[in-house]
């Protein structure tokens, strides 16, 4: 007998953050769906959005995505496939992507848990752990924070940090950026991240002045759909690129393969629409010799690097996982720190929401 889907249901759940991110984030929002089948098994998926849009990704997946899942077959990549071309009319990035995302989880922990496996082995582990870096939010910190964030990973071991730049005035990121060279020495990898904030020349000017500092890359140096601008810019510097947090679709990633200037892909499985096309632009990327380092949802992300042919670093991002923020009933198995990511779940991706 065939198994189709029999139910699609939704909750949401506001998490507060402990401290504001830069731009006045205080929350993020989390869709947990639950998809069941008709031979009895279930699946979890979530969607992830901070502060904005997690009411318009839970409508979509009730009025648009459940009515094309029930009575159909829960094999994630032909549902993926499927809905991405239904949902197309509405947009093929964005609240499509993130509602679909959500879904596409729940049908891969389905699979993995009726298959009686690790989400990770059941796409294919490669590696047993991923190296990890310290990441925080934290162009607001003043120098004082800052550098205690920053001496707190090397306490813990990191050999690799990120640090957020676009001040106002290029003095601030250069007294920061020292400072924080001082503290790390010249082995640790230092990252910088200018979240979209910056043009063509502006981003050019900061690049050169950074350059005594060694960056291991630049991460969003300008509008994340600005393909011409970031390929005006790779004429000025040989900083890394570090590109696609906020790139939706894996078409975005093969313009920025092919155009050169995506040197590392950040690809976030909730925004790029679920696990399908994740590991489709980790295939992508390795056919150009670029490796990924997943962007955010670190409990996620890990599993996922696990399994991808090339990966660069794990991101380890300071009190914001779904356990540090009270999403999770237990822990899932997961653990990502100073000492790298790993995964050991048992059945399914181990996710189990407090909802």
């Amino acid at each position: 007998m065939t198994t189709t889907i029999t139910d699609v249901r939704c909750t949401t759940r506001r998490l507060p953050l402990p401290g504001t991110w830069d731009g006045g984030v205080s929350y993020h929002d989390i869709v947990v769906v639950r998809v069941a089948t008709s031979d009895g098994a279930e699946g979890t998926g979530v969607s992830w959005t901070p502060r904005v849009g997690a009411g318009a990704v839970r409508a979509v997946l009730e009025d648009d995505c459940a009515p094309v899942l029930l009575g159909r077959s829960p094999h994630p990549v032909p549902r993926w496939d499927q809905l991405y071309g239904y949902l197309h009319e509405a947009g093929p990035g964005g609240v499509s992507a993130m509602a679909l995302a959500a879904v596409d989880i729940a049908l891969w922990d389905r699979r993995a848990r009726v298959a009686g496996s690790a989400l990770v082995d059941l796409l294919g582990r490669r590696r047993e752990s991923v190296p990890a870096y310290g990441s925080g939010v934290n162009l607001d910190y003043g120098l004082d924070e800052l550098c205690e964030q920053v001496r707190r990973w090397v306490e813990q071991g990191h050999s690799a940090v990120k640090v957020k730049v676009g001040s106002a005035e290029l003095e601030r990121d250069l007294e920061r950026l020292a400072a924080v060279r001082e503290i790390l020495g010249s082995r640790r990898r230092l990252m910088v991240d200018a979240n979209q904030r910056w043009d063509v020349p502006t981003a050019s000017r900061a690049l050169e002045a950074f350059a005594r500092f060694d960056p291991f890359w630049i991460e969003e140096p300008l509008p994340a759909d600005d393909l011409a601008g970031h390929v005006r810019l790779r004429q000025s510097t040989t900083v890394p690129f570090a590109v696609g947090e906020n790139l939706r679709t894996v078409r975005q990633f093969r313009d920025m393969l092919v155009a050169g200037v995506c040197d590392i892909a950040q690809p976030n499985v909730v925004r790029v629409g679920g696990i399908t096309p994740f590991l489709r632009v980790a295939d992508l990327a390795a056919a150009f010799d670029v490796p990924v380092a997943p962007h955010l949802l670190p409990e996620l992300s890990a599993q996922l690097a696990l399994c991808v042919p090339l990966v660069s670093m794990v991101e380890a991002i300071d009190r914001a996982s779904f356990a540090e923020l009270g999403a999770l009933a237990r822990p899932c198995g997961v653990s990502v720190g100073a000492g790298g990511a790993s995964a050991d779940t048992g059945p399914g991706h181990g996710l189990v929401f407090e909802v």
